[in-house]
């Protein structure tokens, strides 16, 4: 109890009058970040970023199944990112009704699925670019972040389907 209380950021909005006061509490959960999900959901940000980031390098627009991978990566990034967020500052605990570890194995289902189909894709459309030429190099590494991503997804999409199972 008294190491939650530490970890606990407090953040109270005053409406003005006297009457009446408002006070939202938000605890920053230090424990996610080195729980196996917090670690996979750091790694699938760190490794998602690096997969944009090599597509954005590149002419990736000249080959329209590539425009999907760099689609399909930043989708999936922003929203990552807005799970480690919530997660991070305990927003979930905050709504109660909503069905959370469902919502998180879905998004890690189809995360993993979408990731595992454009590494595929990525994978597919090396052949366009000349070897040894900056657009192959950043493909190639692209492709590699990307199946490492996707393991992270599925690895995520586990973990949260046991969590599921073990709440019902």
């Amino acid at each position: 109890m008294e190491e939650n209380l530490e970890s606990r950021t407090t953040a109270t909005a005053d409406s003005g009058s006297d009457t009446g006061s408002s006070s939202s509490t938000l605890a920053y959960d230090k424990h996610f970040v080195c729980s196996a999900p917090g670690l996979l959901t750091l790694i699938e940000v760190v490794f998602g970023f690096l997969v944009w980031m090599f597509m954005g390098g590149t002419e990736y627009v000249q080959v329209a199944a590539m425009s999907w991978v760099m689609c399909g990566s930043v989708v999936c990034w922003v929203l990552t990112v807005c799970q480690l967020l919530v997660c991070l500052i305990s927003v979930h605990t905050r709504f109660p009704q909503l069905p959370w570890n469902t919502l998180v194995l879905c998004f890690n289902s189809i995360a993993a699925a979408l990731y595992t189909i454009a590494a595929l894709v990525d994978a597919a459309s090396i052949t366009q670019a000349i070897r040894g030429r900056h657009s192959y190099n950043s493909w190639m590494a692209s492709m590699i972040c990307a199946f490492l991503v996707a393991i992270c997804y599925a690895s995520n999409a586990y973990l949260s389907f046991r969590s599921w199972k073990n709440q019902r």
